[in-house]
């Protein structure tokens, strides 16, 4: 079973800088267009950023030019970048593909303080 684990998230203030990684195990990673999602409670998960397996990637509109979603298949890593992180940003963030037919992960919360 493909398993997804997340890390990296944490408590920062407005401004500041978070890298999220999420380790995808199976041999699937390398051929799958992978995303990251985030979810705030009361509210449904939302696509953040997504790369295709050569590399192309798209930014949902409240993050472009502030996230950078990238990928090392040799490492069945996905990673986000995020910068100039404003408090609404403030969320439990999970990778799946962009299909989101895996099980989910247990997320990593990323919290910024203004």
């Amino acid at each position: 079973q493909v398993q997804l684990v997340e890390s990296g998230g944490g408590s920062v203030q407005a401004g500041g800088s978070l890298r999220l990684s999420c380790v995808v195990s199976g041999s699937i990673f390398s051929i799958s267009r992978m995303g990251w999602y985030r979810q705030v409670p009361g509210k449904q998960r939302e696509s953040v950023a997504a790369i295709t397996s050569g590399g192309s990637t798209n930014y949902a509109d409240s993050v472009k030019g502030r996230f950078t979603i990238s990928r090392d298949n040799a490492k069945n890593t996905v990673y986000l970048q995020m910068n100039s992180l404003k408090p609404e940003d403030t969320a439990v963030y999970y990778c799946n593909r962009v299909t989101r037919d895996l099980s989910w992960g247990q997320g990593t919360q990323v919290t910024v303080s203004s």
